[in-house]
C-alpha cells in the first residue's frame, strides 16, 4: 500500500537518527516502529498485580468521642479541660 506520511518534525529527527544507527530504509524502520507501536496499542494496559494493605488492630479508642475535635486536640496535647 502506497501512502503519503507527514512526520512532525522531533518524529522525523528521531527517525532519521535511527535510521544512520540501524542503517535500515526509511520503509524499513517505520514498518517495524508501526508494528511495534500498534501491537502494543491493541495489546491494551498492562495488569497490575493488585496491592492490598493488611489490617492491625489497634485496640479501643482512648477518646471517650472523635467528634469534638477540640476535645480530642486538648487530650492529646495534655489539656484536661472540658
Amino acid at each position: 500500500m502506497r501512502t503519503t506520511l507527514t512526520l512532525d518534525d522531533d518524529v522525523a529527527a528521531l527517525v532519521s537518527r535511527l535510521q544512520k544507527i540501524q542503517k535500515k530504509s526509511l520503509k524499513e524502520l517505520i514498518n517495524q516502529a508501526l508494528r511495534q507501536g500498534l501491537k502494543q496499542m491493541n495489546s491494551g494496559a498492562p495488569r497490575r498485580r493488585r496491592h492490598q494493605t493488611k489490617t492491625a488492630d489497634l485496640g479501643r479508642c482512648l477518646l471517650g468521642n472523635l467528634d469534638d475535635v477540640a476535645e480530642a486536640l486538648a487530650i492529646a496535647e495534655g489539656e484536661r479541660f472540658k
